[in-house]
């Protein structure tokens, strides 16, 4: 008889069933429902904890099942973060704007209230204009479908051209960083359309949701990253199982081999590439929010390297072990850089985390490398098979 999808990959179902139990846990937990466990805030940390752990699973696919070593898929999730944080500051901007009109002797004509939204948005950089790339801002399903079609779309012309001319390796992992700090750069810059290094900022306000507390706000939040994290991790664990995870796989492990065998492989590089680039962005238009802001630095090529440590700690190649990783550095960093952890005084120098976080990071991936190549999720898998 032939087994389901879900018997054939137990650890979907169990995967999915501690993430549903967490969720309602925290929720249970949290200020929302009175009980005040869990801080609003730390709601809002967790939530953006689950998206991070979706953009780690992306990266895990493809990464660790693909063989692509991309130092760009931040830029995807930052690019999702953008499109819909200028629909987020448009509407909070242009409500605002019309609050401030109410009563007026002579009501103003739409370009007035353009003109006024305008101002209020780009002042910060000396304009008043709106740029083309806001044409859609004040279309909610426009910018939704941006979260998706723009990110889609330069992952498919960057990946066509690069995958057809076979760049492959640490070359095309040059490339890809490349491409991310080209992003970062022309961001920085006042005339980018975006506020520059200003960002876009106030994405906490959520229109709609103004007489809703944030306690509330952030459990909605952080139920849509769940939902968004247990749909991710489900279609990515049918993506690499069965025929097509075997090809994928078999390209990871050897590409000429599977060419050989009459594969198209540029194809398959070419789909993985860009659906886990959309998937990034898909989880960076739900982390913004949570967060309040984005601006150019959370796209620097440093960050998809991160991305990167966080999926080798956690072990790569197991959808899980990114999950793990992700969710376990994001946590220890919040905890170290936020003021958690105690400093060590040495008597002759006193050791602060907040200043030393990144070193131990390091040191950690360097150890994970070289003594537990497997990562977190490999360990796991030790502990669960070990033959008695």
């Amino acid at each position: 008889m032939k087994k389901t999808f879900i018997g054939q990959n137990p650890s979907v179902m169990w995967f999915l069933l501690a993430l549903a139990v967490f969720t309602l846990a925290v929720t249970l937990l949290s200020e929302a429902t009175g009980i005040g466990i869990i801080s609003t805030s730390f709601v809002k940390t967790l939530g953006k904890t689950l998206c991070l752990c979706l953009v780690a699973v992306a990266m895990d696919v493809v990464w660790g099942y693909c063989g692509i070593l991309s130092l760009g898929h931040f830029a995807f999730f930052g690019i999702g973060g953008y499109a819909i944080g200028m629909w987020l500051m448009y509407a909070r901007t242009e409500s605002i704007v019309l609050e401030s009109l109410v009563g007026q002797p002579i009501p103003p004509t739409p370009q007035e209230i353009s003109d006024a939204i305008g101002n209020q948005i780009f002042g910060v950089v000396g304009s008043s204009e709106f740029p083309a790339i806001w044409a859609f801002a004040d279309s909610l399903v426009l910018q939704l479908l941006m979260i998706v079609l723009v990110p889609g779309l330069l992952a498919l012309i960057f990946g066509w051209l690069a995958f057809r001319s076979r760049v492959t390796g640490v070359y095309l992992s040059i490339l890809t960083q490349a491409m991310t700090l080209a992003l970062a750069l022309y961001l920085f810059q006042n005339d980018s359309g975006l506020r520059g290094n200003n960002g876009l900022s106030g994405l906490q306000n959520i229109p709609g949701f103004e007489n809703t507390s944030q306690a509330w706000v952030s459990v909605i939040f952080f139920w849509a990253s769940a939902l968004a994290l247990a749909a991710g991790y489900l279609f990515f664990a049918w993506v690499v199982s069965g025929k097509m995870g075997s090809v994928v796989k078999g390209i990871r492990d050897n590409e000429a081999r599977v060419r050989f065998l009459g594969y198209h492989v540029e194809s398959y590089k070419l789909f993985i590439f860009t659906i886990t680039a959309i998937v990034a962005a898909i989880a960076g238009a739900l982390y913004y929010p949570q967060a309040g802001i984005i601006n150019p630095g959370e796209i620097t090529p440093i960050a998809s390297i991160y991305l990167a440590v966080w999926v080798a700690i956690g072990g790569r190649g197991r959808l899980y072990g990114a999950v793990i990783g992700a969710a376990f550095v994001s946590l220890l960093s919040s905890w170290f850089t936020g003021g958690g952890a105690p400093d060590i005084p040495l008597g002759f120098y006193t050791i602060q985390w907040t200043d030393w976080w990144l070193v131990l990071l390091g040191v950690s991936f360097v150890a994970v490398t070289l003594f537990f190549p497997k990562g977190i999720g490999g360990l796991f898998d030790y502990l669960v098979r070990k033959p008695s």
